[in-house]
């Protein structure tokens, strides 16, 4: 009775979760565009003569993830352009220049937002959004180019004065307390009293830091209070009244990814006949830990001389290698001290349905929501390569991994993913200036193995652990292919 309950509640949420995602969409037209080779995203709706709002994502983001604070703009009458920073989303080409200097990889992204913001001139200064990284970036061009309001999410710059930038809303999650000081003295800038929540102004130059409740980095993205704000603010600066709902979208859309989650139980139930399969095998304690540390230990040394930097994305090509030969290690421990494997096949064509089903819902449907509603997941031809190179490192590390946690109970599932972020903690050690863009892809692993670990999880326990690890294996890949930034440096490496 429980399990037929979770599906109903799965699917009446997820169809709620839409609707939600939906309403926030209505009326606003999506037009996608090119500004030379950067790939652009125009919300409006139909008649639409507000101002123009520039929008531009953080490091490792695409516009996708910040039709948010669009769409609430849109629905008010502004026209939002989002678009994707090179080497970012559906952008081709790779960013390049000298991260460390000013004058290198920033006034490259600097020059790549005052394409898009000419391109969308028509006379009334063009107001811009930004997070994270692109908070930086946006500073710098407001300070060389007459534009309009800033608002910004998460934001830090050196390049911050007392008259520079003019008019600035800092927006910094709840748990960012290092964001929030840093917007506190950038209003401190223009009045030392000023605290958090007040609006200053001095001359021409007016500012306000303020905080969205309940967020941190990514969560700040689907702040009702944050987009809501965010259009009060550019309603003071060009006079306007227009106003919009903010529908809570990201609950909505957190919903929607579980629902789907839960789903992959009742699609396995539905394409996967039932079979007998061989019992867990689980070994003692001390043999368990031993087939993590071993692995967790020894893959760094053995990988980082085979590092050879040549894919164009940060940290790929030794993330692939370490996978790979975390999975093999693993693999090999697992026969020494094990015995056996538990394939669990049972036949071609079953394990092939099987495989092309969790496929098909983990990165389809999934994919389709999160491109849809949360974060590019659809590659690019150029990175296709970048996908494949790593699919040949991820197949055998979740495949020893579906081996090492089929049908185990929790805490062994757990250690086991908690060997992989040690392992790469080790790496970052030995190599911190090469590899310090691991830290950052930790938390798509963590987030990968609560979702499509999930899926894996059930499509495993009916059709064995060899099914799910070939199919985490290039789902994880595709993750991580889609979601990092591409990079070239002189000499072509990473």
């Amino acid at each position: 009775m429980a399990r037929p309950l979770l599906t109903y509640l799965a699917i009446l949420i997820a169809g709620l979760s839409i609707l939600v995602l939906e309403v926030a969409r209505t009326g606003v037209t999506f037009t996608d565009r090119s500004v030379g080779p950067t790939p652009v995203t125009t919300l409006a709706r139909d008649g639409a003569d507000g101002p123009n709002v520039v929008i531009a994502h953080g490091f490792a983001g695409s516009r996708e993830m910040m039709q948010g604070y669009g769409l609430t703009l849109a629905q008010a009458g502004y026209r939002v352009h989002m678009f994707d920073f090179e080497g970012h989303g559906a952008h081709p080409e790779p960013m390049s220049g000298d991260v460390t200097r000013i004058e290198g990889t920033t006034r490259l992204l600097m020059d790549q937002t005052r394409a898009v913001i000419d391109d969308v001139a028509d006379g009334t200064p063009v107001a811009l959004l930004g997070h994270s990284m692109a908070t930086d970036v946006l500073i710098r061009v407001a300070m060389e180019t007459d534009t309009g309001p800033l608002v910004l999410l998460s934001a830090f710059s050196q390049a911050v004065t007392a008259d520079q930038p003019k008019d600035m809303l800092l927006i910094s999650g709840q748990w960012e307390p290092h964001l929030r000081e840093f917007g506190v003295d950038a209003v401190q800038m223009v009045d030392p009293d000023a605290q958090e929540g007040e609006t200053v102004q001095q001359g021409n130059v007016i500012r306000a830091a303020i905080i969205a409740p309940w967020s941190e980095h990514v969560a700040i993205l689907q702040s009702r209070a944050g987009r809501l704000a965010a259009l009060d603010w550019l309603n003071r600066a060009y006079d306007r009244d227009m106003m919009a709902s903010a529908p809570p979208t990201g609950w909505a859309f957190l919903a929607l990814m579980a629902s789907i989650t839960v789903l992959a139980s009742l699609l396995v139930r539905l394409v996967v006949p039932e079979a007998p399969l061989p019992p867990s095998h689980q070994p003692g304690v001390l043999r368990f830990l031993g087939t993590l540390i071993v692995p967790a230990v020894l893959t760094p040394f053995l990988a980082l001389p085979l590092d050879f930097g040549v894919l164009p994305v940060l940290v790929a090509d030794y993330l692939a290698i370490h996978l790979g030969v975390f999975g093999l290690l693993s693999l090999t421990m697992q026969r020494w001290l094990w015995g056996p494997f538990t394939l669990g096949w049972t036949g071609i064509v079953p394990f092939t349905l099987a495989l092309v089903a969790l496929l098909a819902w983990g990165i389809g449907v999934f994919g389709f929501a999160l491109d849809r509603y949360g974060a590019n997941f659809f590659p690019i031809e150029e990175r296709l390569p970048i996908i494949a190179a790593l699919v040949i490192g991820a197949i055998p590390f979740m495949v020893a991994d579906a081996q090492l946690v089929w049908k185990a109970p929790l805490w062994r599932r757990i250690a086991a993913r908690v060997a992989l972020l040690v392992s790469l903690g080790i790496a970052v050690a030995l190599d911190l200036e090469g590899l310090f863009f691991l830290l950052i892809i930790a938390p798509v692993i963590i987030l990968f193995f609560f979702v499509h670990g999930a899926m894996g999880r059930a499509f495993g326990k009916r059709a064995g652990p060899l099914l799910a690890g070939i199919a985490l294996g290039i789902i994880l890949a595709w993750a991580l292919g889609v979601s990092f930034p591409m990079f070239a440096v002189a000499g072509g490496g990473t």
